[in-house]
């Protein structure tokens, strides 16, 4: 009998001892699980950090770039997610161990404080009635910890019932009732904050009508596409007087950014490649104090008729790529006067950069080293040129001129020569030299990048255009293409108050539900308080009031 109990005594060690190696091993591999977790969120956070500085130090970034930028970052977020639960799960398993990853602790979410202006709903947990320690019923409040929680409310749909009340007269046998309200649309079956949400997912967030329809549907309104495609039209009809002082805001300008980009058109066995273009007034690089604006049209190609008359009667300064389409606002004889031209030095930087990016060759099997060495001291000479225009960016048109006649006329002059001498060294098959005559080969063409060094207002680029037409870029891949000519006309309509409202900081929805509740009720000569940059000054005044 002694033998069988010290043998069930020495299994019985043996198993606590397997267990216990056992539990160790499952800490170890959650601790090993959570550490690898963490290493690779934190990589991929380095690397989309390391992408985003190589943007803001060679420009703005391709479509292709920013894709890849987007696509790290929904990596990052999956990662992150990912860390956070073998974290979770590590904690459990060694409530005190610490997830460390070498020269590298895993940061803690940070979470902002929550807005004032949300509601605060007080929920109190019922408080005990008598001491938990010696039961005693003398106890009184002396404090209480507050814990919040931020929490949704699903979207509410309601029926707004306007009800106008009619009496009869007793005397007169006359019934009086009170007038019918101005509606939105006739009838006033959609109240602006749907026709606003409708008008905005649309154009704003890329949502088709058909993706909106069976959403709503799902909670539990059921409105046909044709139905919400009306409320479009309406709309569109009841903005044209924001939009007509929008346009006369723009092209009273004396400087304006124009760009266009393609837009696929529906068309008779497939589609065609339509054009979406855009003139931007924006006046901050030089303090100018005007509001910002955008104001966009649609053409069925890209001829050069197109500018001539979406800026017909206009003159000034015209900040532009090198597209020959413009060319019919530079002449001489034309009617007001001939417009300025400014070409974009992004456009030419990007064209050296491709030669002497590292990165590229990489990624399309060339070796890391096979760059061109003049590409690349090109690319650093504009660099120091943009490193000025950071720095003078927001002063004065003076100070802005100073600055550039002292700063970078000398590095400007110096680039020409080194462009002059450089290309007569080279055949002109070659692709730098290609790079060089973008910018000096043509007459006139060096004069038009060199122009902002003698007006202040004239800026580098012409960023703030493709700004401006970055949403449209985005949003093809959502709904594909333009059904119709009038359809374009219509996005380009809804592009210019969204994207205007955009450059003015205010919410493009919020604003056109305002807008359209006030504006059948307001006179003609107090529209214009209905424009952006009026709309939130008012706001912020009530506001502070």
């Amino acid at each position: 009998m002694s033998d069988v109990a010290s043998e069930l005594a020495r299994l019985r060690a043996a198993l606590v001892a397997a267990q216990a190696r056992a539990q160790a091993a499952e800490s170890e591999l959650t601790q090993t699980r959570a550490v690898v977790s963490c290493s690779e969120a934190m990589i991929k956070e380095l690397k989309l950090e390391i992408a985003k500085l190589r943007r803001d130090k060679y420009g703005k970034s391709s479509e292709r770039s920013a894709r890849l930028l987007d696509q790290l970052e929904l990596q990052l977020e999956e990662l992150e997610a990912a860390a956070t639960e073998d974290a979770l799960a590590a904690g459990l398993v060694a409530p005190d161990a610490q997830t460390t990853v070498t020269s590298f602790t895993r940061r803690k979410p940070s979470r902002k404080p929550f807005p004032e202006h949300l509601p605060r709903e007080r929920v109190v947990v019922e408080a005990p009635t008598q001491c938990t320690c010696c039961g005693s019923d003398r106890i009184v409040k002396m404090g209480e910890d507050v814990t919040d929680t931020l929490e949704v409310i699903p979207r509410q749909w309601k029926v707004i019932q306007t009800v106008r009340e009619k009496f009869t007269c007793r005397t007169c046998e006359k019934i009086s009732q009170p007038p019918a309200p101005f509606h939105t649309i006739p009838r006033g079956w959609a109240g602006p904050s749907l026709i606003a949400m409708v008008a905005f997912e649309k154009f704003g967030q890329h949502q088709p009508l058909n993706r909106q329809a069976e959403r709503f549907a799902r909670e539990g309104v059921d409105i046909s596409l044709s139905t919400l495609a009306d409320l479009i039209g309406h709309a569109t009809v009841a903005l044209a007087p924001i939009h007509t002082l929008i346009g006369n805001h723009v092209l009273s300008a004396s400087r304006l950014h124009g760009d266009d980009t393609t837009v696929p058109l529906l068309a008779r066995g497939g589609t065609k490649t339509a054009r979406l273009w855009t003139y931007v007034r924006d006046d901050r690089s030089f303090d100018g104090g005007a509001p910002p604006a955008a104001l966009f049209y649609f053409s069925r190609d890209r001829e050069g008729q197109h500018p001539e008359k979406h800026l017909a009667g206009w003159q000034g300064v015209l900040q532009s790529d090198v597209y020959t389409g413009y060319n019919g606002l530079y002449l001489q004889d034309r009617d007001p006067g001939p417009a300025t031209r400014a070409f974009c030095w992004a456009h030419a930087r990007r064209k050296f950069f491709e030669l002497a990016d590292i990165r590229g060759n990489v990624r399309k099997n060339k070796p890391a080293h096979d760059i061109s060495p003049i590409a690349l001291e090109a690319v650093q000479r504009i660099d120091a040129i943009f490193d000025i225009e950071r720095d003078i960016n927001g002063l004065s048109t003076e100070d802005r001129h100073a600055a550039r006649q002292t700063l970078s006329r000398p590095l400007v002059e110096a680039l020409h020569a080194w462009f002059v001498e450089q290309r007569a060294r080279m055949s002109k098959h070659n692709p730098v030299a290609k790079a060089i005559n973008y910018m000096i080969q043509k007459a006139g063409r060096w004069e038009a990048f060199t122009a902002f060094l003698d007006d202040g207002q004239i800026c580098l680029t012409n960023n703030a255009a493709e700004r401006a037409l970055r949403g449209v870029a985005l949003g093809r891949k959502s709904w594909l293409f333009a059904g119709s000519e009038r359809g374009g006309d219509r996005a380009a309509f809804m592009y210019t108050l969204i994207v205007t409202a955009k450059m003015n900081d205010i919410d493009p929805q919020a604003w056109l539900a305002d807008v359209l509740k006030r504006l059948p009720d307001m006179p003609v000569s107090r529209v214009h308080e209905l424009l952006p940059w009026n709309w939130k000054t008012a706001l912020e005044n009530v506001e502070a009031a």
